[in-house]
C-alpha cells in the first residue's frame, strides 16, 4: 500500500542511509483526497536551468530552483507571482541548473520542507544547502519510487523514481552516480489532471520507470533534460501519451535545446509543444477537471 511521505520502507540499509539524512521513516495514513478549488503550474523563464512554481489553495511548491547565474531572474519570477513562502521545494537533483537558487531561496524565504533524491553528492552546491538546512533546522528528506507528497488542495505528487534499490546503491561509498538518471520523477495528481516532472532523465531512467509497471499518462509533459536527445524516448512517450509538453531552457543555450531529433518526436505524435526561450513563462491551470496553458509571448512550437 502507498503511504504518504515519509512511508516505512523496506530494506535495513535503506533505512539506514535515510537515518544517516536526518529523516523520519514513520508512516503517515492515507487519507482521500478530492480536488479542491485550482491548481497552477508555472514553468518559470529563468534560462537553462529548472524551476517549476505549483500553487494550491494551501501551499506553494517548487520543483527545481534555477541555475546560479539566473538567480536575479528566479527572484523577479517569484516576485511577480508575489511569493513569500515556500511550503515545500523538491529537487530532482544535485546539478547547478537544478539546485543553483537553493542560497537566494533559503535566505531570503521562508521555506517549509525539501526533498531531494536521498543521495550524496560532492558538489559544493549541494554540500552548501544541505549544511544551511541543519543550520536552520528544515527537514531534509529523500523521495523514492512509491511516494506521496502532499501538496494541499487534493494535489498530489506521486513519485516514480528513483526506485529505493537505487537509492540504497547510491549510498554505498564509492558508488558511481550518473545524477540525470538518479532525477527524481513524479507526476502530480489533480483530480482528473495529471502532469509528469521528469527532471533530467534521459532514456535509462524512463526505461527504467516503464520496466517498473507504473502508471505514467499525464496530460502535459515536463519534457526531460530541457528537450535534449538523451531523453524523451519513443517508448516513453507513447506511454505518457501527453496532450502538451513543456521544455524549460535558456535562449540561444551553448547545449541546443531543445533538440531537433527530441521535437521532431514531438510532431510526429501531434504533441503541441511549449518553450520557455520562446514563449517565456508557461502557465498551466486546472480546476481538476479541465485544464488551460497561458504563456507571455510567441506561439506553441
Amino acid at each position: 500500500m502507498k503511504r504518504w511521505i515519509v512511508s516505512a520502507l523496506a530494506g535495513a540499509a535503506f533505512l539506514a542511509a535515510q537515518f544517516l539524512m536526518g529523516c523520519s521513516t514513520a508512516p503517515v495514513s492515507d487519507a482521500a483526497h478530492t480536488a479542491a478549488g485550482t491548481i497552477t503550474v508555472k514553468v518559470l523563464n529563468i534560462g537553462q536551468g529548472d524551476a517549476i512554481l505549483v500553487q494550491t489553495g494551501e501551499k506553494n511548491v517548487l520543483v527545481d530552483t534555477s541555475d546560479v547565474d539566473e538567480r536575479d531572474k528566479l527572484r523577479a519570477e517569484l516576485k511577480k507571482a508575489d511569493i513569500k513562502k515556500i511550503d515545500t521545494i523538491i529537487l530532482t537533483h544535485p546539478h547547478a541548473d537544478h539546485i543553483g537558487g537553493m542560497d537566494v531561496l533559503l535566505n531570503e524565504y521562508s521555506i517549509g520542507m525539501v526533498y531531494d533524491n536521498g543521495m550524496p553528492s560532492t558538489s559544493k552546491l549541494f554540500l552548501g544547502y544541505v549544511k544551511k538546512l541543519k543550520e536552520k533546522k528544515i527537514e531534509r528528506k529523500g523521495l523514492v519510487a512509491g511516494d506521496r507528497v502532499d501538496l494541499g488542495g487534493g494535489a498530489v505528487f506521486e513519485v516514480l523514481a528513483p526506485s529505493a534499490q537505487l537509492v540504497k546503491e547510491g549510498n554505498v561509498k564509492g558508488y558511481k552516480h550518473d545524477p540525470n538518471n538518479e532525477s527524481v520523477v513524479g507526476r502530480i495528481v489533480f483530480g482528473d489532471f495529471t502532469m509528469m516532472f521528469t527532471g533530467d532523465a534521459e532514456k535509462k531512467e524512463e526505461h527504467d520507470i516503464l520496466a517498473a509497471g507504473s502508471n505514467v499518462q499525464s496530460k502535459i509533459l515536463k519534457s526531460g533534460h530541457h528537450g535534449s536527445k538523451t531523453s524523451s524516448s519513443a517508448d516513453f512517450l507513447r506511454a505518457v501519451q501527453p496532450e502538451a509538453a513543456v521544455i524549460s531552457c535558456g535562449v540561444n543555450n551553448d547545449y541546443g535545446h531543445p533538440h531537433k531529433e527530441t521535437m521532431k518526436k514531438y510532431h510526429a505524435l501531434n504533441i503541441p509543444v511549449y518553450v520557455t526561450a520562446e514563449n517565456g513563462t508557461i502557465t498551466i491551470t486546472s480546476d481538476g477537471k479541465t485544464y488551460h496553458i497561458s504563456f507571455e509571448r510567441g506561439e506553441k512550437q
